[in-house]
């Protein structure tokens, strides 16, 4: 199963699978049996690296105009659904960082659907942004959006790689900078679940297993979902340098940054299958849980949260507030709610206070909590979409 929408659709519709699709896995559980036991699933653990930044490939400094006092990001996302944290994180956590000018991007005017959760206000539309950078931004971010073949981003995107833009694909963002043409000849990567489909699609670019992120010139991609992080960081470190990048990782929680990664060890057993089949059809088990929206809150660790938990296909996750006006976070993301008022069944509040957890210790304890409500095979499904490697000591809750 994947964990990000875009490639044609066909991440977006595999994950979103039908009902008869449900009732078939379900009717092969004995056949899946004996391998449900004999395969534990493909989500490795996490490795502790001695130097998160040390013999890492380094994302090239694109100081594309000299002019400006600080570079340039633009964040892109398309008004039709954006994943979560691929837009949220690399936004929030740059903004923390302090070493750029960050703009966050719709393709039209309005909200922006988020996926699999919240709505959100963009900072400005594309077309606005042309009109008061002209030039173009210095470094641009595409997250992976359902529709990735829109003609007016794929355009724009071009665009800014024709003004000398750094174009970095976060995830299944690698869809969006293929069809632009940006991949052609270079080394990339992708979600694993996207790899083997990229590269019939796109044979043109070699695709690279074992690295959380691949810089080939002006463009860089990334595996899937979580490593929004480390490739965020390590922009962090080129821009402001590394001193900077260590500071930032340790605010977030994110020691470890290395772009190493056991890209093999993720990979779709029965053992997945059969949690995901189970899941959706256990329909006595669904629930809602609201999330908070707190004025000055930590969006990043509030995205990673939110995505895991409704990744169980157990849960849906709705943005509350008090009002129904939207409410400026953290990085300044203004995010809307769903509900207004509090909900009955509520995710921890995740404020940017030194006595609540860091973004990505908040994820890890969102999926230990997983574990506990719903098992630890669904905590390592969700782990599995979201590419992350399954926190110590969790194995043991499987």
């Amino acid at each position: 199963m994947p964990a990000c929408p875009g490639g044609a659709l066909t991440v977006r519709r595999a994950l979103l699978v039908g009902w008869s699709v449900c009732v078939m896995a379900v009717g092969l559980a004995g056949c899946f049996a004996l391998q449900v036991h004999q395969d534990p699933g493909g989500v490795p653990a996490a490795v502790q690296h001695a130097d998160a930044s040390a013999a890492q490939p380094e994302i090239p400094a694109n100081h594309a105009h000299p002019l400006r006092a600080r570079p340039l990001v633009a964040v892109v996302g398309h008004n039709a659904n954006t994943e979560l944290t691929d837009f949220v994180v690399p936004y929030g956590v740059l903004k923390r960082a302090d070493v750029a000018d960050v703009i966050a991007l719709g393709t039209q005017p309005g909200p922006m659907q988020m996926f699999p959760a919240f709505r959100l206000e963009p900072d400005a539309t594309i077309d606005a942004f042309d009109a008061r950078f002209p030039d173009g931004a210095d470094y641009v971010v595409v997250p992976a959006v359902h529709e990735d073949d829109d003609p007016r981003l794929l355009a724009w995107v071009r665009q800014q790689w024709a003004k000398g833009a750094t174009v970095i694909g976060v995830c299944d963002g690698a869809w969006v900078l293929a069809r632009a043409g940006l991949l052609a000849g270079r080394h990339a990567t992708s979600h694993w679940y996207a790899r083997d489909a990229l590269a019939k699609q796109f044979p043109q670019t070699q695709w690279v297993s074992g690295r959380r992120y691949v810089a080939d010139g002006r463009v860089v991609t990334t595996t899937g979902v979580t490593a929004s992080v480390p490739v965020t960081l390590a922009l962090i470190q080129t821009i402001g340098g590394a001193e900077r990048a260590h500071a930032v990782a340790d605010a977030i929680g994110a020691p470890d940054w290395s772009a190493e990664h056991a890209s093999a060890g993720f990979r779709l057993s029965p053992r997945h299958l059969y949690t995901a089949a189970s899941n959706m059809l256990s329909l006595w088990r669904r629930e809602t849980l609201g999330a908070a929206l707190q004025p000055g809150g930590d969006d990043v660790a509030l995205a990673l949260v939110a995505d895991a938990h409704a990744r169980t296909y157990f849960t849906r996750v709705l943005a509350t507030a008090d009002t129904s006006g939207g409410v400026r976070m953290g990085s300044g993301l203004v995010f809307l709610p769903d509900r207004v008022g509090a909900a009955a069944n509520a995710l921890p509040p995740l404020s940017s206070t030194p006595q609540l957890p860091r973004a990505v210790v908040a994820l890890d304890r969102a999926l230990e909590d997983i574990a506990q409500r719903h098992g630890g095979d669904t905590a390592a499904f969700v782990a599995l979409q979201m590419e992350y490697p399954m926190p110590r000591g969790m194995r043991s809750a499987r």
